[in-house]
């Protein structure tokens, strides 16, 4: 089977995902690239990812063709192609539609510096892109467009987009982005929250560089 090790893993981490509540139902997608290939892995479209088997996942190529596998794609395998053409140092997208950053989407508003950990993103706030349907070229060009050096992306009116050098990486940026969004929303509730500034931020991303143990992936703080 053609890039099973990723298909394997978009099973296991749409299982995740689910359970996690990150999306709902059918909900979300998520894709792994292969950049020696050329294709990339995605999620098959309206599949329960606990009915979802390696063999369900569709493998194509970044135009969409399908290159290997029985099923239907997800309707937004354009939002995951395009930011492998335009990001070539990622590995994984994740398209999410959590509850928290679900919110500030239907805000059009952004994800700020509440916490440290949005540095992960490699920026200070996480823009909003505009509303367009699900599915479009649009929505795609408005996602990559709106991202800029960014990880993570909020679709108007829709959900959260991250990308990572592997799954693991993305699959956690969409975790840690919906705890900021929380964060966010709850101190909104109580008051006006204090955001770090960019001074701060440069600073927590500077450190982030020797973050760890040596030669050790980043995986908490």
């Amino acid at each position: 089977m053609l890039m099973q090790k990723e298909r394997e893993q978009v099973v296991e981490y749409g299982k995740m995902m689910s359970a996690a509540r990150l999306s709902t139902g059918t909900s979300g997608n998520i894709s792994v690239y292969n950049a020696e290939l050329g294709y990339m892995a995605i999620s098959p479209s309206g599949l329960d990812y606990f009915s979802t088997t390696p063999e369900d996942v569709v493998v194509t190529d970044l135009n969409g063709n399908i290159v290997d596998g029985t099923r239907k794609p997800s309707s937004e395998w354009g939002l995951h192609t395009i930011f492998y053409k335009n990001k070539p140092d990622i590995g994984a997208v994740v398209h999410t539609h959590s509850m928290y950053c679900t919110v500030f989407a239907s805000l059009g508003q952004p994800v700020k510096a509440i916490h440290y950990v949005i540095g992960d993103t490699g920026v200070a706030e996480v823009p909003c892109a505009p509303y367009y349907p699900f599915g479009t070229e649009e929505l795609a060009k408005a996602a990559i467009e709106t991202c800029g050096e960014s990880k993570a992306v909020l679709l108007g009116n829709h959900g959260l987009v991250t990308c990572g050098k592997n799954l693991k990486s993305a699959y956690g940026l969409a975790c840690n982005m919906e705890y900021i969004a929380e964060l966010q929303y709850r101190a909104m509730c109580i008051g006006q929250p204090n955001y770090l500034s960019k001074e701060q931020m440069d600073d927590v991303m500077e450190r982030f560089k020797s973050y760890g143990q040596p030669g050790a992936k980043k995986s908490g703080y």
